[in-house]
């Protein structure tokens, strides 16, 4: 990875989440916490000290109330009539890991160090990951 002037000395380690059957804002609160390293003693705010988070079983998270139907996902182009809406229903049948990354993108900080954090997560709609040449522990969030 590219070195920037976010990185200290800490050392990173690979966690791997099981999304199933859990509410997906407090998932993405906790794994929000994790990349930003705020679950580590040496934790500081101006500087990479979080670790690498991979997401499994993404396609099976749990949402509250009737948010499933409700819920809208807006994107905007730039242009007039460039507004599109996407629904969450849509969302999950079309991209089920573009849910939880977005609901953990929006609780990182909004400013480079928040880009550079976001780097750290991988998100998979089912099981299996591609990074087990890591040896990521698994943690119960």
């Amino acid at each position: 990875m590219k070195k920037t002037k976010f990185f200290s000395s800490c050392q990173e380690k690979w966690v791997v989440v099981d999304a199933k059957d859990k509410v997906l804002g407090r998932l993405a609160t906790r794994i929000a916490r994790v990349l930003q390293g705020k679950h580590k003693p040496i934790y500081t705010p101006n500087a990479i000290c979080g670790d690498r988070v991979i997401v499994i079983n993404a396609r099976h998270v749990k949402l509250t109330a009737n948010k499933y139907n409700t819920k809208i996902y807006d994107r905007y182009s730039g242009y007039p009539g460039g507004l599109k809406n996407m629904s969450l229903r849509d969302l999950m049948k079309k991209n089920p890991t573009k849910v939880v990354y977005t609901a953990i993108k929006g609780m990182l900080p909004r400013n480079n160090l928040g880009r550079v954090m976001i780097k750290s997560l991988k998100v998979y709609a089912e099981g299996d990951h591609d990074q087990q040449a890591q040896k990521p522990q698994v943690i119960n969030l």
